[in-house]
């Protein structure tokens, strides 16, 4: 019986307006309400989680930062983390300023956390609009939330790095992907999260021993759970991890091809056809409702 859900967050739970559907928020209560433990798995920022942690009034930790941070919404507090080493942290700046991209560093896993970044490149429009982005959702935490650096390498030798990343179109971050996994190797996990109709990519550099995966993994076994118990649902190649673990993986209808071609995972609507509500009540509901 299902008695952990892990959700990704955009593209699975929000719909593509980045809002809650009702239908979700409903189909989640019940969940909780059967024993069920509810978490948002996601690649955003502890921070950038918050609001719709808070929204939902989640009964577990957070999995944020792909994997790298579990924490509690209401509490703050820190059930576990893990850290980028300053070396690979020097590493990973050293390739992105050579290749002339712009680096985000997010560290403060005591706290909400921040965002750090020296520079946004004239072109970075997408770069220009998240941070744009992250001000406005934190509005009078915006400076405490999102914070410009004059030199980011300095500043991370003092600081405890949660997680790094680096976005921009589909061309040049895939060159600067296959550069970063070469360079790092096994110091770093490198992930990318690809939306090939908006022509854009994020990838993230966090700790060798953080992913989605291992985070929900961690989780389950706080609360003496086994894979069997746990149900992931996710849109993209971030989620890989935590459905390929998880005894019950669905795949939302608007996900990549090649996640919605894999037999061992379940498919459901899309996320602006509250594609989580209907796995929740079929999978989850059912079982309760002894069907």
């Amino acid at each position: 019986m299902i008695k952990l859900l892990a959700l990704d967050l955009d593209g699975t739970l929000l719909n593509s307006r980045g809002e809650i559907p009702e239908k979700n928020i409903k189909a989640i209560q019940r969940a909780e309400e059967c024993g069920v433990l509810v978490t948002i798995a996601t690649g955003r920022r502890f921070r950038d989680a918050l609001p719709v942690a808070l929204q939902l009034k989640l009964n577990a930790p957070v999995v944020c930062h792909n994997g790298a941070l579990l924490k509690y919404a209401q509490t703050l507090e820190t059930v576990a983390v893990s850290l980028v080493p300053r070396e690979t942290v020097r590493e990973t700046l050293r390739i992105g300023r050579e290749f002339g991209g712009d680096a985000l560093v997010s560290a403060d896993p005591k706290g909400k956390g921040v965002l750090l970044y020296e520079t946004v490149s004239e072109a970075n429009v997408p770069l220009q609009k998240y941070i744009a982005w992250g001000k406005r959702l934190h509005g009078a935490e915006a400076e405490e939330a999102v914070h410009r650096v004059e030199n980011l390498a300095a500043v991370c030798d003092e600081i405890e790095t949660v997680h790094i990343s680096f976005s921009g179109t589909l061309a040049p971050m895939a060159e600067l992907e296959m550069i970063l996994r070469d360079e790092l190797s096994d110091t770093a996990t490198v992930l990318t999260t690809v939306y090939p109709r908006l022509d854009f990519t994020l990838i993230d550099i966090l700790p060798p021993d953080a992913s989605k995966g291992i985070g929900v993994e961690k989780l389950a076994l706080i609360n003496k759970l086994a894979a069997e118990n746990v149900m992931t649902i996710g849109d993209n190649f971030n989620d890989l991890e935590m459905l390929e673990y998880a005894g019950t993986a669905v795949v939302m209808g608007n996900a990549s091809p090649e996640l919605l071609e894999r037999p061992d995972f379940f498919s459901t609507l899309s996320n602006d056809e509250n594609g989580v509500a209907l796995a929740i009540e079929k999978f989850i509901l059912g079982d309760f409702n002894g069907k």
